[in-house]
């Protein structure tokens, strides 16, 4: 793969601007849509060198913890102990209040605040929590069965228990830089037993002040997914009944949020934008089909007719920063499509089977090395592997 990938290096940035200028794009929209095009990725120093699968970050043993408990008692019941959050409900204002706030930024135990009600969740013995091997290693997966739980779910662990609109195409959310106040309770525990005799509660302030620059002791990632039909679309549009349909969606929803975690460990990125989407959709529908499917990716971006887009299409989620203007959103659209062909072509070529962890990374490291404007110009004589 890295010939084509050395060739398109070549090309630019003039025969980008000549490529859009080709697709009908105006000095203007050439101008927004090279900044789209900008990637984040960070190089790795030597791809060659990375070992995969990763090690797992240090809070994968408290959540193993979780989901062993949880096979118990209900993950439900589990999380209610271990995270503040489940402890408040999802009001309008909750982010504001001043219990909410002293339990969810300062540690303090929610037990006999007057808010602190509980997460309402219409079908909780329905949440399933357990931990999904990935190439970046493990991360926690939590399963709401019922979409109302989902968008609880998504509003109080993301949104500080406030009921923001969560859109009908979102069918999972992957959480970063989450402050888990039950890790920092058990490092005290730890910490109190190991420094008996100097661990009075201003021995206690100086150490927490330590180690709020040390986020590994504290925060944590996971991915909640629902159960609902992938991107929106209805099982008849898939020709597929809706229980094989809703059993996909969820296979692509969790593959698609490990790719997420895969280039945000190895590139430090996972951001909402096309090209992004494209990688992970193609992880996720590679683990549910087998193989890249273009035509389903392209019916969930909303250009399953192209040159035609269908409005509410997941495609419009992602307009960039500043966003896209109508033209520029318009040749947006030709070069996800372009770029999805391509992609197709080289899933099809690939040497090794895309469904193994080493396929699936491979592929992941590959399209990190190219861009949606370089995928979309690439020559399908170019995208065989050497």
């Amino acid at each position: 793969m890295r010939n084509w990938q050395s060739k398109t290096k070549e090309l630019r940035p003039l025969y980008y601007q000549e490529f859009l200028a080709s697709l009908g794009a105006s000095e203007q929209e050439i101008s927004e849509l090279t900044n789209y095009n900008k990637s984040v990725f960070h190089p790795v120093d030597d791809i060659r060198d990375l070992s995969l699968p990763l090690p797992d970050e240090p809070f994968v043993a408290a959540w193993e913890g979780y989901a062993l408990e949880a096979r118990l008692k209900g993950a439900y019941n589990t999380l209610r102990e271990k995270l503040v959050q489940f402890s408040f409900p999802v009001r309008e204002g909750m982010s504001q209040n001043a219990n909410y706030r002293a339990a969810t930024l300062r540690g303090l135990p929610a037990a006999g605040m007057p808010e602190a009600g509980g997460l309402e969740l219409e079908r909780p013995d329905e949440l399933d929590l357990y931990l999904y091997p990935t190439p970046a290693g493990r991360i926690p997966v939590l399963v709401a069965g019922h979409r109302p739980d989902f968008v609880s779910l998504v509003q109080a662990l993301s949104r500080r228990n406030e009921p923001e609109r969560i859109p009908h195409s979102m069918g999972a959310c992957l959480i970063r830089g989450f402050n888990n106040w039950d890790r920092i309770r058990s490092y005290r525990r730890k910490w109190e037993k190991a420094n008996s005799g100097r661990c009075s509660g201003d021995d206690w302030r100086d150490e927490f002040n330590n180690i709020i620059p040390r986020r590994e002791l504290y925060q944590d990632t996971f991915i909640i997914l629902g159960k609902e039909m992938y991107s929106g679309i209805p099982a008849n549009e898939m020709a597929l009944s809706p229980e094989e349909w809703r059993n996909l969606s969820l296979i692509i929803r969790r593959d698609h949020e490990a790719a997420h975690y895969f280039t945000m460990r190895v590139f430090g990125s996972a951001r909402n934008h096309a090209y992004d989407e494209l990688m992970a959709d193609c992880a996720g529908i590679v683990a549910a089909a087998g193989t890249y499917r273009p035509d389903w990716f392209l019916r969930f971006m909303g250009l399953e007719n192209y040159p035609f887009y269908r409005k509410g299409g997941r495609l419009e989620n992602y307009p960039g920063s500043p966003p896209l203007s109508e033209g520029a959103f318009k040749i947006l659209q030709t070069l996800v499509w372009k770029a999805s062909k391509n992609l197709a072509n080289i899933c099809l070529e690939a040497k090794k089977p895309l469904s193994t962890p080493e396929g699936k990374s491979k592929l992941l490291l590959t399209l990190a090395g190219l861009s949606l404007i370089e995928l979309a110009c690439l020559p399908s004589s170019e995208t065989r592997e050497p």
